[in-house]
């Protein structure tokens, strides 16, 4: 699961993750940076789901021991919450960049 969750962190960092078009894509720069921000708030909004019920996933992997290993649980489970958790400050600085992107399309329409 570590190797899951770490290849979908750096896609949401690098923004590789796989996408579908479902809206035709928009033409100017101000509908541009609403598209994304609808995007990177979606996935926000996931990551945030990620991190509280992976933080319950995690406490209850805690209470548990692998029969085959003898390894505690909270060392697989805690990938979930974790992911989360860099979803959220990937997310956070794309944000931000959207919102900039929205300020100077609404500076260059006027």
């Amino acid at each position: 699961m570590w190797l899951i969750m770490l290849g979908a962190t750096i896609a949401v960092r690098d923004g590789t993750h796989f996408d579908v078009d479902v809206l035709p894509e928009p033409k100017t720069v101000h509908g541009k940076a609403v598209a994304r921000l609808i995007v990177h708030v979606s996935m926000l909004l996931v990551a945030l789901i990620f991190i509280a019920f992976g933080w319950r996933f995690a406490a209850f992997g805690y209470e548990q021991s692998s029969e085959m290993t003898g390894i505690n649980m909270l060392s697989i489970h805690i990938a979930w919450p974790l992911a989360g958790i860099c979803w959220l400050l990937f997310l956070a600085e794309k944000i931000l960049d959207d919102m900039k992107l929205y300020a100077d399309g609404r500076r260059g329409s006027r």
